[in-house]
């Protein structure tokens, strides 16, 4: 990004501020070790997002622009406090989910086929009215997820997290209340970040709590799923799925995804689109405001080591 195009920024010399922009080319702009302030690249690779990191002995404070840290967070030293993109992402990946659950509910892949071999493919498709929709993972995604789908006039929307709460909205149940709620299921949206206890928790028993026919949608990270487990499923026909992240990533060439009965794929792109930038920036100008001002800093989820 270049901070030319960002309003809000502090002017270069505040405080002996100065800006570097860098967007993962093989030479840096600067000497890494100067960087107090390092704000990751966006959709350019683990490889690259950690490069500079062993070199960066200044650093104070690591920035992604993506709401989960999973790539970087190993790498962060003792001390170096590190922030997330929440607030960028949620509007654009919860508008990806609504077209993602309609779209598989309603036929359109079909829909596509059939333009394509000129068959006109008509009769009865599930809608999403009357359906029970499970959130896994409520936090700013889920939250936001649960805010399209108000019109929509589900039967119920139920919430799960790792740990029980109430909301505004109502009770978010834990983890461990998953086995009565995916039973009763239409549609299970995963939007949890990946941790280790996250990693492959949707898995052949997960899987195979979930109603005949119910659909699974995952806008979190494509390990949150054991894709063996998945294809095992919708390769009976006893499930669909809807996946904008997928284990491996990208996909391959040959993958038996691919061509999965009953599931539809989209590339990474629920964060990535045009609501991205102008909240990215926002969020650039805001953080770094405020930690040229020595003020507390939005979005911190730990430090490193």
């Amino acid at each position: 990004m270049d901070p030319a195009g960002i309003d809000g920024l502090p002017e270069a010399g505040t405080g002996g501020l100065q800006y570097r922009a860098w967007d993962g080319e093989d030479d840096f702009p600067a000497d890494p070790a100067d960087c107090a302030f390092y704000v990751v690249p966006y959709l350019k690779g683990t490889e690259v997002s950690l490069r500079p990191l062993p070199e960066m002995t200044s650093l104070r404070v690591v920035q992604t622009l993506t709401a989960g840290v999973d790539d970087v967070r190993g790498a962060v030293r003792a001390g170096v406090r590190l922030c997330n993109a929440k607030g960028v992402h949620e509007a654009s990946t919860a508008e990806l989910t609504l077209a993602l659950v309609l779209a598989s509910l309603r036929g359109i892949p079909g829909f596509v086929e059939g333009q394509r071999k000129e068959e006109w493919r008509s009769g009865f498709y599930p809608a999403l009215a009357d359906k029970n929709v499970v959130i896994v993972g409520y936090g700013s995604v889920g939250a936001a997820i649960e805010d399209r789908l108000a019109p929509f006039e589900c039967a119920r929307v139920a919430r799960v997290a790792r740990s029980a709460r109430t909301t505004e909205r109502g009770d978010v149940h834990a983890f461990t209340a998953l086995p009565g709620l995916l039973a009763k299921a239409d549609v299970v949206i995963l939007s949890t970040p990946l941790t280790a206890d996250t990693a492959g928790m949707v898995d052949s028993e997960f899987l195979g709590r979930m109603k005949d026919g119910a659909l699974l949608v995952n806008v979190a990270r494509g390990r949150v799923v054991d894709t063996k487990a998945l294809l095992a499923e919708v390769g009976s026909g006893r499930l669909r799925a809807a996946l904008d992240v997928t284990d491996p990533e990208p996909l391959p060439a040959g993958h038996p995804l691919w061509h999965a009965p009953n599931v539809l794929i989209s590339p990474h792109v629920g964060g990535s689109s045009s609501a991205f930038l102008p909240r990215a920036k926002r969020l650039m100008a805001r953080q770094v405001s405020r930690f040229v001002a020595g003020e507390p800093l939005d979005n911190v989820i730990g430090s490193g080591g």
